[in-house]
């Protein structure tokens, strides 16, 4: 498996030749493809060559799938007792990479695509649907609240207060 340790926008990513990198938002438009020249190490197997600082004659082609935004991330400063308080927020471009190949300009490599393993279910699962319960028709509910309505209630009116009050005389 061959890859290289590439920079891009002050950052370093690692570039796998089939796969995927997230890099910052680059100005080139999707399905175009290009060079990245600032690659500082590549390794092929047991055969590693590290750059001071980049790799000469190493090149590694990439094409843009598509541009995306990443995470949003909340800002929020709260000051105690002051009534400061001011939430932002934020969400970072990203463009993603293919990365085609790694090697020498004009060298010609089948690119070896990461083994992706495919587990198939030996087992079917059946589910059975459970049967929904009935519905009553509302004439039904209706004639029960009825019933209801025409039985004497069995609770206790509640207990009336006296409304003689003591007359407190003065002295």
């Amino acid at each position: 498996m061959r890859f290289a340790i590439v920079e891009s926008g002050g950052k370093q990513f690692r570039a796998v030749e089939g796969r995927t990198i997230e890099v910052d938002r680059l100005p080139v438009e999707a399905g175009k493809q290009f060079n990245l020249e600032r690659v500082l190490l590549m390794a092929d197997g047991d055969e590693v060559l590290v750059g001071t600082p980049t790799v000469d004659g190493i090149e590694v082609k990439v094409t843009v799938v598509d541009h995306v935004k990443g995470p949003k991330l909340v800002r929020f400063k709260y000051r105690p007792k002051k009534r400061i308080r001011v939430k932002g927020g934020h969400r970072q471009q990203y463009t993603l990479l293919m990365v085609d190949s790694i090697g020498k300009p004009g060298e010609v490599r089948k690119v070896e695509k990461p083994a992706v393993e495919k587990k198939e279910s030996e087992t079917e699962v059946v589910v059975e649907a459970k049967p929904k319960a009935e519905k009553k028709p509302k004439a039904e509910k209706q004639a029960k609240t009825e019933k209801e309505a025409a039985k004497p209630s069995t609770k206790k009116a509640p207990a009336k207060k006296s409304t003689t009050s003591k007359k407190t005389e003065k002295k």
